[in-house]
């Protein structure tokens, strides 16, 4: 396969099915921001150096099924409204992230006040991950009317999950949180 098709070079870009938008449109912005994401998980993960333990192999995995749904979040993303979409999100795929938030909350200390992004270079990864995430979110309300509401329904608890995870990390690595001081 090609690397490159020039096909891009007056700023179009293909969906799914053939049809060419600008690279600028709603729907482009929304899949890449979600590949973007994607990424900042991989560096994340690309940063995990702590032994593999039970917890380690736990992280490890869920976060490859995340970036794989991640990437059917894209694919759905990436499919006009007219076209058939072969990989959709799932109620089950929202539910195992709930099951770990639910999980790993329970093992980190309870917040009481906002606390700055950061600790680990994982976790500090995660958190901006968890931002990209969010400004998806906001990509993919403008085109709610056109994508399966559990496309948005999963990025919405995947940001929650992020920041669960880059918490539950932080604290496994004993990067003690810093905390907001308000300041008048």
């Amino acid at each position: 396969m090609k690397i490159y098709t020039k096909t891009g070079d007056k700023g179009l870009t293909s969906l799914v099915g053939g049809e060419r938008v600008f690279k600028s449109d709603i729907r482009v912005e929304a899949y890449g921001t979600c590949d973007e994401a994607n990424s900042l998980i991989g560096l994340a993960l690309s940063q995990m150096s702590f032994p593999i333990h039970q917890e380690g192999r736990e992280i490890r995995e869920s976060m490859y099924k995340i970036q794989t749904d991640l990437f059917h979040v894209g694919a759905e993303l990436s499919t006009p409204p007219n076209k058939e979409v072969k990989w959709k999100i799932t109620n089950e795929s929202i539910q195992y992230l709930e099951i770990l938030i639910d999980k790993w909350d329970k093992e980190i200390p309870q917040l009481k006040n906002f606390i700055l992004p950061g600790g680990s270079k994982v976790g500090a990864a995660l958190h901006v991950a968890r931002t990209v995430v969010r400004r998806a979110e906001r990509l993919v309300v403008q085109i709610r009317d056109e994508v399966n509401p559990l496309a948005l329904q999963y990025l919405n608890r995947l940001s929650d999950f992020l920041f669960v995870a880059a918490r539950y990390i932080n604290f496994l690595l004993e990067n003690e949180e810093q905390h907001l001081h308000w300041e008048k």
